[in-house]
Formats: structure tokens, C-alpha cells, sequence
């Protein structure tokens, strides 16, 4: 088995040659040594098998940042037989100076030079061969997003990669980088050298749509309103078009359970035919069935984020952030917190600063993750009108960023940050088709295949919780879930947050895809009525955007609470995140719903 590192800066595409290069057959995990998961797939590149790691994404190799002493140890650990070196051929200037140091790694290496196609219209030509000869390695001009679209630079690349693994046999490690004698004053003869003999750079040429647009969309004033309007746009789509797709995935589970399981289980003892149809079947199918809006809302973003107006909302806000002891990308990293509040905390490797780093990672968890999503527009759709429906799902957002500012506030005099923001802005892009779908679906694998760690162990808790004892009613004031609801009512009742919805929101601790199972698990034991109408019959709907309230804002999952511990190394930090989330959680929701009453709602 021969192993291949992937490496390169930032937003040069790294992450789309390795889900083309691998199939998008990777996988998240723990690599022995590191304490970071890092993506990886096994695969056949001609006669060879080959691990493929994709690393973090650095700037330079010496390790300023946490993700670059994280490829820093990952080099020094582990033995190799090629890197792959992704660089942006447009920002080739700038770039070069990694090429460089790897080369003196004296590891075999490849640079692709990715996005290719997109270099003339900048005014960039550059001489593959002569770079080649500078750098002693072979050097391919490609596009990873197009393939073999453009040109053959692909297919190139696949061949020289599979001669380079046939032709090393050994692998190689660096014992210590820095031993590599890498030298300022030496890479900057190097580049410059590199850059006259073979790079020709316009200083007249410019891309006139990336200007255009950001004339109008990165407008002092209407910037960021023109941002939030294309927010709520993606939310009034992700609505419209997931819940029909919603109901009809339900339809097809509720005939499946009638026509095949039901007749299956009837002669099962009905205790364990319940526990079968009535807690896992019900519990797993409800959120299954918002895989359609997760797949939306995730395509959604990878619009967003690969046409490169993700990087510019990151600019838009800095100004702003700066103001709160966080800068523009602490925003980058909440919005990608929508998709997973984990890998957006793991995000945050990129900022130099300590302080920046802590009070970014204390801010994350108040963003509106995926697994928050489903309840929210089940609730929504249960007990609010099609029309207002997407209004309300999107001033959970709102009330997402005022959490995430508020706590910004109260705590940036204990985390200071003197960083200055270094952002290169990307080109706007036009992402393919098949790129946003693997994208979407790559996330919707992660999605399920995070969450059914815990939903299933969640489900089947819950139901015996509300089955136990046998003697009793299901989920009356007697069974064990009863008992528990009733105990932690008067911290509760203030809010409008009754014993059943206690119930869901203990087990969302563990992780937050539980409640929704939960709800149909509690609701479906008492009530033949659907969760939606059950629920509508028990709470009115400032019960229930309390409750919303409460779910967006208190305790992050337990695999977030895992992963603030070990990336601020800090018990105490990981305390702190808890205590506050939950304070802030019962304020809001108690406001909210003690003023609505006072009001007549």
C-alpha cells in the first residue's frame, strides 16, 4: 500500500481534485498519531493501491497556524511516496513560494496547477515545462472543476501520478522540517527567478465580471442588505421546494409501515411490535424524511459558497466583526456552522491568534445547524401557514447571529485579538452541476452518517422511557419519561415548554437529531393523530417558537462539547460554552415567551 498527501493553499480547489480523484468515496477519520480527522480514501491509480490523504489547507510549512503545524506533524510522522501540490494558476505569484518548500522536502512531488482555464482571463500565462525544470518535479496545467473538459491537463495528471507511485518504491519522512534549511531570502530568489523565466502576468488585463459585480454587491451600504436578501431567498427556496418533497418521502414511509410492516409484526407481542414500529420505525423515518431539505439546503450553499460570494460576505462583516473582538472569517466559519457546528469549530485552526480562535469557537454553536433545521421546519410547517412559515424559519436565523454577536460582546475582554484579517477574494465562478450535487450529497452522507450514532440509541431510550412501566398508560405522568418531565417543569414552565417537549430536548443533548425523533416517539404513543397535528392540538405557536427558541440556543450536541474541549485543550473553556448556552437559552425563550403573553398572544 503506497500513501499520496494531498496539499495546497486555501481556495485553490485542493478539496475538488480529491472528491474527482477519489470518486467522492472519501472518508472522515482519525489519523494514527494526529489529533485532527483529516479525508481519506483508498484507491487503484493504474497497478498501484494508494491511501490518499487530503491535508488542511496552509499558507506556508513552517507551521504559524494550528492547520499548518498540523501538516507540519503529519509530514514529520508520516512516511510518503508522493505529495500532490495544488496552486491556483491565477495567483501562481503568490502561491509558488509552498511549491518551493516542499521541493526541498526532497519528497517526490507533482504540482497541479488548477484552475487553468480560468488564467487567461486574468491576463496569466504561465510555462508548465520551465517551472517544471526550476522545480525539478513534474508540473501539469489542469482544471480540477472542468476535468478533461479542458484540455487533457487531467488525464495528464492521473498519468503522472500513477508513473511517479510506480517508479517509488520507499517510502519517505521528514524527521524535522526545520532542519530543511528553509530560507526567506533563498524562496524569494527562487520565485523570482521562477516568475521571469517562465510566468507572464498583464498588468492591464482584469476580469471585468468579478469587477462588475463587486461594484454593486460589495457596496458600502447595500452589501449587506443585499447578503441577508439572498439569505432569506435561499430559505424561501430550501421551504417551497423541500416540503412538498418532505411529504411526499413521509407518505411513502407511513404506506410502507401500513402495508408491509404492520401485517409483518402482528402476531409479535404488542409490546414489542410497539417498540419496533412505534419507537425506531417512526422515531428514524421522521428524520429521514427531511432528507430532501437537508440535500436542498446544502446545495443551496455550495452555490453560495463555490461561486465565491461566501469569501466576500466574510469581507462585508469584518468591519463589523472587528467591532466584537472577531473578524470576517469568524462569520465565514458560523455560516458554515449551519452544515455542522464540528468541522466549522475545526475551522477555526486557521486563525494565528489564540484569542480570535476561543471566542470564535464560543460563538459557533449558536449557529442554526442541520440537525436544528429539520425540527424547526417541522415545527414551522405544524403550526405556522405556508406564507409565514419561511419567515419565521429565517428569523431563527437572525436570532442565530444576534446570539452569536451578544456572546461576542460580553466575552471579547477575556479573549483578546490583535490578528490582522489577510482575505484573498476569489473570482465569482459559475460551480457545475454535478460539482454542487457531489458536494450536497457528500454532506448529506456526513449528516447520516453522524447523526445515526445517536438517533437510533436516542429512539429506542426515549420509547422505553415512555413505555416503562408496563403497568402504566404510554407516556402518562406515571411512565419514567413522565416522572422526568414533571421534575424539570418548573424550570421549564415559564417558557411554555411542556413535559413532553422537556423529554426531547434532555435527549438533544446527546445530539440534536434526537429531538425530532423523540417528538414522534412521545407524541405517537399518545396520540393517533400525525406528530404535526398532535402537536398543534397540545402547544399554540408562541409554546412552540419558544421551544424553537430554546433548541436553537441551549446546549450544544454532545460531539460539539467533545470537540470545543479538544480544540481549545480546556475543560473549563468546554464548562464555560455549556453554562453560558444554557443561561442565554432560558432568558431568551422566557423573554420571548412572557412577553408574548403580556402582549395577548
Amino acid at each position: 500500500m503506497k500513501r499520496i498527501a494531498v496539499l495546497g493553499m486555501p481556495n485553490t480547489g485542493k478539496s475538488t481534485f480529491f472528491n474527482r480523484f477519489t470518486g467522492a468515496t472519501a472518508s472522515v477519520g482519525n489519523w494514527a498519531g494526529m489529533t485532527v480527522d483529516l479525508m481519506m480514501a483508498t484507491l487503484k491509480i493504474g497497478e498501484v493501491t494508494a491511501d490518499v490523504i487530503d491535508l488542511p489547507g496552509i499558507y506556508d510549512l513552517r507551521g504559524f497556524s494550528e492547520d499548518e503545524m498540523v501538516v507540519q506533524r503529519f509530514l514529520e510522522s508520516t512516511p510518503l511516496h508522493l505529495i500532490i501540490i495544488i496552486l491556483n494558476t491565477v495567483q501562481i505569484d503568490r502561491q509558488l513560494s509552498l511549491a518551493l518548500q516542499i521541493k526541498r522536502l526532497q519528497i517526490p512531488a507533482i504540482l497541479l496547477l488548477n484552475m487553468a482555464d480560468e488564467a487567461p482571463k486574468f491576463g496569466v500565462k504561465v510555462n508548465a515545462e520551465k517551472i517544471a525544470q526550476h522545480l525539478e518535479m513534474p508540473v501539469i496545467s489542469m482544471s480540477a472543476k472542468y476535468g478533461n473538459q479542458y484540455g487533457k491537463g487531467y488525464d495528464a495528471a492521473i498519468d503522472a501520478i500513477a508513473q511517479t507511485l510506480h517508479q517509488q518504491e520507499h517510502p519517505i519522512c521528514v524527521r524535522n522540517i526545520s532542519d530543511c534549511a528553509i530560507d526567506d531570502r533563498q524562496l524569494a530568489t527562487e520565485l523570482d527567478a521562477i516568475l521571469q523565466d517562465a510566468v507572464h502576468i498583464s498588468t492591464q488585463h482584469s476580469n471585468t465580471l468579478t469587477t462588475r459585480l463587486d461594484r454593486f454587491l460589495l457596496h458600502p451600504i447595500l452589501g449587506l442588505p443585499l447578503f441577508f436578501a439572498a439569505m432569506y431567498l435561499m430559505f424561501q427556496v430550501v421551504y417551497t421546494l423541500g416540503t412538498p418533497l418532505q411529504a411526499f418521502l413521509s407518505f411513502g414511509l407511513d404506506w410502507i409501515k401500513v402495508a408491509a410492516l404492520e401485517p409483518v409484526f402482528t402476531p409479535f407481542p404488542s409490546f414489542l411490535k410497539g417498540f419496533l414500529i412505534g419507537g425506531l420505525y417512526d422515531g428514524i423515518g421522521t428524520v429521514v424524511a427531511f432528507i430532501p431539505v437537508i440535500l436542498l439546503f446544502f446545495f443551496c450553499m455550495a452555490i453560495v459558497e463555490d461561486s465565491g460570494y461566501l469569501a466576500r460576505s466574510a469581507f462585508l462583516m469584518d468591519a463589523f466583526m472587528e467591532r466584537l473582538g472577531l473578524d470576517g472569517r469568524s462569520f465565514v466559519m458560523s455560516l458554515m456552522g449551519f452544515g455542522c457546528n464540528v468541522p466549522a469549530i475545526m475551522g477555526t485552526r486557521v486563525m494565528r491568534s489564540p484569542g480570535l480562535r476561543m471566542l470564535s469557537m464560543l460563538v459557533i454553536p449558536f449557529s442554526l445547524c442541520s440537525a436544528r433545521l429539520n425540527v424547526f421546519i417541522f415545527m414551522t410547517t405544524a403550526l405556522f401557514t405556508p406564507q409565514v412559515a419561511p419567515g419565521v424559519l429565517f428569523s431563527l436565523y437572525l436570532f442565530s447571529f444576534a446570539a452569536a454577536l451578544v456572546t461576542a460582546l460580553l466575552f471579547k475582554g477575556q479573549f483578546p485579538n490583535h490578528d490582522p484579517l489577510v482575505l484573498e477574494l476569489p473570482p465569482y465562478r459559475f460551480p457545475t452541476i454535478k460539482q454542487i450535487f457531489v458536494r450536497a450529497w457528500v454532506e448529506v452522507k456526513h449528516f447520516l452518517r453522524w447523526s445515526n450514532q445517536f438517533i437510533i440509541a436516542g429512539v429506542v431510550i426515549i420509547w422505553l422511557l415512555n413505555h416503562l412501566p408496563m403497568d402504566v398508560p404510554p407516556a402518562s405522568k406515571q411512565t419514567l419519561s413522565g416522572m422526568i418531565g414533571q421534575a424539570v417543569q418548573p424550570l421549564l414552565q415559564p417558557l411554555g415548554i411542556n413535559s413532553q417537549l422537556a423529554i426531547a430536548l434532555i435527549f438533544g443533548f446527546v445530539a440534536k437529531e434526537v429531538v425530532l425523533g423523540g417528538l414522534a416517539v412521545i407524541y405517537g404513543a399518545s396520540n393517533d393523530a400525525g406528530l404535526g397535528g398532535a402537536i398543534a392540538h397540545q402547544i399554540d405557536w408562541v409554546q412552540a417558537y419558544s421551544f424553537m427558541l430554546f433548541t436553537l440556543l441551549y446546549i450544544p450536541c454532545l460531539s460539539t462539547i467533545a470537540v470545543l474541549k479538544r480544540e481549545s485543550k480546556s475543560a473549563k473553556f468546554a464548562t464555560l460554552a455549556v453554562v453560558w448556552s444554557i443561561a442565554l437559552a432560558w432568558i431568551t425563550s422566557f423573554l420571548f415567551y412572557q412577553g408574548a403573553r403580556l402582549l395577548g398572544f
